[in-house]
């Protein structure tokens, strides 16, 4: 069967070359994917592409899974308030949560449901 050949050829290019970084376009694709109608998590979607490092496969492959979540399910799992479980427990998923996480708390930064607190100071 050519269709049964070719994806399994596809996974085991992506799990080669996980760990290099996406090309520009597939970035620039990966960039509007993402884009959120919480703002509290484009917030922290942009400081991850804000970052350094270049996107690698893998994070893209997390992200991607992670952008099929509804936005309040999503902010769970970026804040901590909830683990990722099912489909969502894996390496990738983790890795993108982590990379999340450690930009959202560096110094002088505060996390997005901080900023967007109901309380007053």
């Amino acid at each position: 069967m050519p269709g049964a050949n070719a994806t399994t050829g596809r996974a085991i290019d992506e799990r080669v070359e996980s760990g290099s970084a996406i090309g520009d376009r597939a970035l620039s694709k990966l960039r509007w994917r993402c884009r959120r109608g919480l703002l509290e998590n484009d917030l922290l979607i942009e400081r991850f592409f804000a970052r350094r490092e270049a996107v690698t496969q893998a994070e893209a492959n997390g992200l991607t899974l992670l952008m099929e979540l509804a936005d309040n399910d999503l902010l769970d799992l970026f804040l901590g308030r909830q683990m990722p479980t099912a489909n969502l427990d894996r390496p990738e998923v983790h890795q993108v949560l982590e990379a999340v996480r450690a930009q959202a708390t560096k110094p002088g930064q505060r996390l997005p449901s901080d900023i967007f607190s109901r309380t007053s100071p």
